[in-house]
């Protein structure tokens, strides 16, 4: 569900009709209906699915994208909202997998749109995807959008809260270490098993760039972080 956000105005994109109407055409092909029940279920019933195998699937996005030209934002952005408002769970990771590929070709305008993304059908299997891949991007070329961050760690949808705690997942050693202490302490009280699976699985990609700084800032912060985010940080450590 969307959680009180207007849904993106999405501007004429030709480049956009052409990829709905291959890849609705394409996607069904792939279609297995015993494992699109399974993979429902296993999701908590976010979303219908059309059952294609991640392997499967990502063969078939090359075929509906060949050819085509590098999108334009407007395009991004037409493609990335009309995929989601598909029913089908893979038309979205269709669109999160060409932001990745594409967020470059976005401004700092974009992350109203990532934003609305993260808002709507929310589950961690697109949330991660757009928290480490088009938000992270967008705020490392655009620093001012920092700002936002700032504003979204605080926000009561989880969802935009946790992609807050996961944007900075692949800076390595350009990581806010300071963001990103501040943030984990900031949601630590949290109740929600998302938000400390995040706050440990930041911590523990961090670890991996400056184990000594995130052992140490889990040994101050012992009494406020939860035992899944402190193990989950020091895991492997």
């Amino acid at each position: 569900m969307t959680r009180g956000q207007q849904t993106p105005a999405v501007l004429h994109s030709t480049l956009a009709d052409t990829v709905l109407e291959r890849l609705t055409t394409v996607f069904p092909t792939g279609a297995e209906p015993v494992r699109a029940v399974e993979a429902a279920a296993y999701m908590k019933g976010i979303a219908p699915f059309l059952g294609i195998r991640t392997p499967d699937r990502r063969a078939l996005s090359r075929t509906v994208l060949e050819g085509l030209p590098r999108p334009e934002e407007k395009d991004c952005t037409a493609i990335a909202v009309r995929c989601w408002q598909l029913p089908e769970r893979e038309y979205h990771y269709f669109a999160a997998d060409y932001l990745r590929r594409y967020a470059g070709r976005c401004s700092a305008d974009f992350l109203a749109t990532a934003r609305w993304l993260v808002s709507t059908h929310s589950w961690w299997d697109t949330v991660d995807a757009l928290a480490a891949h088009t938000v992270g991007p967008l705020v490392a070329a655009h620093p001012a959008l920092t700002r936002d961050m700032d504003r979204w760690i605080e926000d009561d949808d989880l969802w935009v809260a946790r992609t807050a705690l996961l944007h900075q997942l692949r800076y390595k050693q350009a990581t806010d270490s300071e963001r990103l202490f501040r943030y984990c302490l900031r949601r630590a009280d949290h109740p929600d098993f998302f938000i400390r699976k995040a706050i440990g699985w930041s911590l523990r990609e961090y670890a991996k760039t400056d184990p000594t700084a995130v052992s140490a800032f889990v040994a101050s912060a012992r009494d406020r972080l939860s035992p899944l985010s402190a193990r989950e940080a020091l895991k492997n450590l």
